[in-house]
């Protein structure tokens, strides 16, 4: 095995763990979820190493969370809340030419746009595989309200504020130590 593709499995072990270990500390609710920086170590291996990176974090990150004692209903819920849903944080890399173009020419807002955007497209794609978990596998918990209704303001109570704690720690992460951006 050559060295960069051990030094990129590593890696993707180390944050898929650091990941699992930042979901255990943070505002947990009810039904599931919580507040935390959980996808910041996506995040960082996404603009690291590309999408393929980032979603092999959050496929470790989301395994480990099941592992170590994730709510199961159904396999397909196990499914989207623990792979997909984590996996697709790994998209934030969708930014990512854009964010190393702009450190390139030493452009450092153009660089935190690009880091917000990306944070915010793999957040939000998380919160959509969230959402519709919700209203297929927790409508029960809808009481008199729409269930879509009620998956959209549930998910969106702990995923909106995680979307924007990690897209603020991923830009003061990323500006001050940019030597962290995709490795070559």
């Amino acid at each position: 095995m050559n060295r960069k593709r051990l030094q990129i499995l590593l890696e993707i072990a180390i944050l898929g763990a650091i990941s699992f270990v930042l979901d255990q500390i943070g505002f947990k609710m009810p039904q599931g979820g919580s507040v935390t920086l959980s996808m910041l170590p996506i995040i960082v291996m996404a603009f690291r190493w590309g999408i393929a990176g980032g979603m092999l974090t959050g496929l470790v990150s989301g395994l480990l969370q099941l592992l170590m004692g994730g709510s199961v209903f159904h396999p397909v819920q196990a499914a989207l809340d623990y792979f997909v849903a984590y996996a697709l944080v790994g998209l934030a890399a969708v930014t990512l030419a854009w964010l190393l173009k702009s450190k390139a020419k030493g452009e450092k807002k153009l660089m935190v746009t690009a880091i917000v955007i990306g944070t915010i497209f793999g957040g939000l794609l998380r919160y959509v595989i969230h959402f519709i978990g919700g209203m297929v596998f927790f409508g029960q918990y809808a009481g008199d309200q729409p269930v879509w209704l009620y998956s959209l303001l549930y998910n969106g109570a702990y995923m909106i504020p995680s979307i924007i704690l990690s897209a603020i720690v991923a830009v003061l992460l990323l500006t001050t130590a940019p030597r962290l951006l995709k490795h070559a």
